[in-house]
C-alpha cells in the first residue's frame, strides 16, 4: 500500500508540473483556451489564465515533496473534478474545445473532447486513490493512537 501511495503521489505530481509548465510560458494563449469553454465571464478569464498554472505548479510540487498533502490531494482532486464537469459540460452542449490540458500550442495533437475526459476520468483514479490513502492512513494513525491511549489509562 504504500509502494502504491507513493506512485500515485509522484504520478499526480507529474501530472500537475507538467500541466503547469506550458500554461505558465504562454498566457495568452492558455487564456484563449479558457476562453473557448464558454463557461466563464470575460472579466475571469484572464485571471483564471494567470493563477490556475501557479496552482498547479504548487499542488504538484507539494505532491512531489510530500508536504501539506491532506490540502494538496483535497485541492487536486477538487481541480481535477472541475476539469473533469468543464469538458462534461461542453460536450453536452456539442461543443468539441481543445482542452488546453498540457499545451496551449494550436499545433499539438487534438484528440475529441470525449479522450480528454477520459483521461481525466483515469487521473481523477489516481487521485481518489491518493485521497483515500491519505486520509485513511491519518485516520488510522489517529484511532491507534487513541486506543494505544485508552489501553494505557486502564
Amino acid at each position: 500500500m504504500r509502494l502504491a501511495r507513493i506512485v500515485a503521489r509522484l504520478t499526480l505530481a507529474g501530472i500537475f508540473i507538467y500541466a503547469s509548465l506550458d500554461k505558465i510560458a504562454h498566457p495568452a494563449a492558455f487564456a484563449k483556451d479558457v476562453y473557448n469553454y464558454q463557461i466563464l465571464p470575460d472579466a475571469l478569464i484572464n485571471l483564471t489564465a494567470l493563477v490556475l498554472p501557479w496552482l498547479e505548479l504548487f499542488l504538484g510540487l507539494c505532491l512531489l515533496a510530500g508536504i501539506w498533502l491532506p490540502g494538496a490531494v483535497l485541492t487536486a482532486n477538487g481541480l481535477l473534478l472541475v476539469f473533469m464537469v468543464a469538458l462534461m459540460f461542453n460536450l453536452a452542449r456539442g461543443l468539441d474545445v481543445n482542452c488546453g490540458c498540457f499545451s496551449t500550442a494550436g499545433d499539438a495533437p487534438a484528440m475529441s473532447a470525449g479522450w480528454y475526459l477520459l483521461r481525466d476520468v483515469g487521473f481523477f483514479a489516481v487521485g481518489v486513490f491518493l485521497f483515500y490513502a491519505v486520509f485513511l492512513h491519518r485516520w488510522r494513525k489517529r484511532s491507534e493512537s487513541i486506543s494505544v491511549q485508552g489501553r494505557d489509562n486502564n
